[in-house]
């Protein structure tokens, strides 16, 4: 294959950028609006107890495709890729705006998922490709603004949908969005032909897809009790595993090259994004909960507190565009990874007579950590490899983030429900009357102090738990390699130019 040129004289960067921009604004608003809405469209729908698989089925796809489009787009190029994801993301929104029942809603975010999948690990490739790694770092600043925009956005456009249209325009108004960005690409980016001299590793893409499948669904079974088919999709995932290795071993051109994952550099700023993602995911899933019940305020002033990491996030990824250059691309990620605890360890503080205001300086934090590791992990990561690889090393970073949250959804949950158990085995307080609680609807004083005891004993201990994690991500970074870039490039004998 010859690769990509990484520009060519008739690409418009600035409206291929807001083409990007537009692509990944679907991904990222659709995510909080979705998550706004759902409890009207699942009371409508019926199917309550499938009310989870809604995001799952999302995440699932949308982790599964994400290493295979990256591979597909460095054998067959950025733009039909992209025209891919965007087409397939497309249908699925629109069949989800029909959807008439909660496995049809599932079905229908699993394709969008698919599309997503694409969109956005070649989005940030597209920008690793036009752009020198000087450039880079400022566009991709605008790319985080994106889904912090969308974390203000989305809830708000979600809530107006529903009070004034039918709740199906939720998904349907990706379509112009959708098309507008496909037109951008189609006119504006334009690539060196490719020549594909290798073919598709098919069933190492069907084994890695299978896998990730079943390790997803292993988890999302163990998270409530269902222990049996836990077990069972365990072991299709242990035998897929095993089976994959030795496909991508033995294949000319493996769908996930082994060495390229086993790389120092990737394998280390990859396992800090896992690690991230989980920690980013569990301050997602439980803050607002502890500042609800345990805080007693409203979930305005929950929402804001968790807001704050979206704030952070956008500026900590461009005061890194602006300085990576001067202190070094592995000091940023080091810099980066130190945040996260110490955002972190805010959480681990708050107790009973806290104010919501030390919750909102962690989540600034933590977003100011997560925005500057990020950024300099995806350039770093960019850097390191040929041109050739640097849609699948991309993907392989956004995966490992991706990965992390369904982990850390799972893993969070289960020590979240470990420190509700009380010495015979029996939850502290029952479903219903936390959700009473919730809606306000009060118990006995002495009931209501229980629950918020036991509850703000057990969101300690996984916050807790979560500060652990934590440092396991600075322990990740100290092992990044300090010695310049170019004496560890992955499968080239240079690395990219700059």
């Amino acid at each position: 294959m010859t690769p990509t040129a990484p520009t060519t004289p008739t690409t418009n960067r600035p409206l291929v950028i807001a083409s990007i921009m537009a692509s990944m604004a679907m991904v990222a608003i659709e995510a909080t609006i979705v998550s706004t809405v759902m409890p009207q469209i699942a009371s409508e729908l019926g199917g309550l107890h499938l009310y989870s698989w809604v995001f799952a089925s999302f995440l699932l796809a949308q982790t599964a495709m994400t290493v295979v489009f990256g591979k597909l787009s460095d054998l067959y190029g950025r733009k039909p890729v992209m025209f891919v994801g965007i087409a397939i993301f497309l249908v699925g929104s629109v069949l989800a705006g029909f959807a008439w029942s909660m496995p049809a809603m599932i079905c229908f975010r699993l394709i969008q998922g698919i599309g997503a999948g694409a969109i956005q690990p070649v989005a940030l490739t597209i920008v690793g490709d036009l752009y020198p790694a000087r450039e880079r770092g400022k566009v991709q600043g605008y790319l985080a603004s994106v889904w912090a925009v969308s974390a203000v956005v989305g809830p708000m456009i979600g809530a107006l949908i529903v009070q004034k249209l039918q709740w199906g325009w939720i998904f349907w108004i990706n379509v112009p969005i959708g098309l507008a960005a496909a037109f951008g690409f189609w006119r504006y980016l334009h690539e060196a032909p490719t020549v594909r001299r290798s073919s598709i590793d098919i069933a190492g893409a069907v084994l890695f897809t299978v896998g990730i499948a079943a390790l997803m669904i292993a988890l999302t079974d163990f998270g409530i009790g269902d222990m049996g088919s836990a077990a069972l999709w365990t072991a299709v995932f242990v035998v897929t595993l095993v089976l994959f290795v030795m496909q991508e071993r033995r294949a000319a051109d493996p769908m996930v090259s082994l060495q390229l994952w086993g790389a120092r550099i990737i394998a280390t700023v990859n396992g800090a994004a896992m690690l991230g993602g989980m920690v980013l995911i569990g301050i997602t899933t439980f803050l607002p909960m502890y500042v609800q019940v345990v805080l007693q305020r409203s979930s305005v002033t929950a929402g804001l507190t968790l807001t704050m990491v979206m704030l952070g996030w956008p500026i900590g990824a461009t005061l890194t565009s602006r300085t990576f250059h001067r202190i070094g691309l592995w000091r940023m990620v080091l810099i980066g990874a130190v945040l996260i605890p110490m955002g972190t360890a805010a959480f681990a503080l708050l107790s009973s007579n806290s104010t919501p205001a030390l919750a909102a300086v962690g989540s600034f934090i933590m977003g100011l950590g997560m925005g500057v590791m990020s950024l300099a992990s995806l350039i770093l990561i960019q850097e390191a490899v040929d041109v050739a690889q640097r849609g699948v090393a991309t993907a392989s970073n956004v995966f490992s983030r991706n990965l992390g949250s369904a982990l850390g959804a799972t893993f969070f949950g289960a020590v979240f429900n470990f420190g509700l158990t009380r010495g015979d085995g029996a939850m502290a307080f029952t479903d219903d009357q936390l959700r009473l609680l919730l809606q306000g609807s009060h118990g006995s004083a002495a009931t209501d102090a229980g629950i918020r005891l036991a509850l703000g004993g057990s969101l300690h201990l996984t916050f807790m738990t979560m500060l652990v994690v934590s440092i396991g991500v600075v322990a990740l970074a100290l092992l990044l390699p300090k010695e310049g870039l170019e004496s560890h490039a992955v499968g080239a004998s240079k690395p990219a130019a700059k």
